[in-house]
């Protein structure tokens, strides 16, 4: 009975930090948006177009790295006698880094043009 109680405390415990984050975050979102609304600025200014784009290309390349990663870390176990868990570790992380500076790289490229 014990085990049970413990389970529920921590979920009960766990969904409520969750909701409470969320919460905070929404709250400090909106108490900003008034601020900068009692100054004088439009809500359009709240809103940057060139991060979309970026923001999608920056997901994409880090999901194109990781998979990466996992291909090359398949590779590594199975050929180079690698331990298994270390191989995806370390792929994952190496080709997502990777994948992360490229986008990088290309947004700043942009952005001079």
């Amino acid at each position: 009975m014990h085990e049970i109680l413990r389970d529920f405390l921590v979920s009960t415990v766990a969904i409520a930090a969750i909701f409470g984050i969320i919460y905070v975050v929404l709250m400090t979102r909106h108490r900003e948006r008034m601020s900068l609304l009692n100054r004088g600025l439009t809500p359009k200014d709240f809103y940057n177009r060139n991060g979309i784009i970026s923001a999608t290309l920056r997901y994409g390349l880090l999901l194109i790295g990781i998979s990466m990663g996992i291909l090359l870390g398949n590779f590594a176990s199975d050929h180079l006698n690698v331990p298994r868990q270390g191989a995806f570790f370390a792929m994952i992380l190496l080709f997502g880094g990777i994948s992360l500076v490229i986008s990088y790289l290309i947004e700043r490229k942009k952005n001079k043009d």
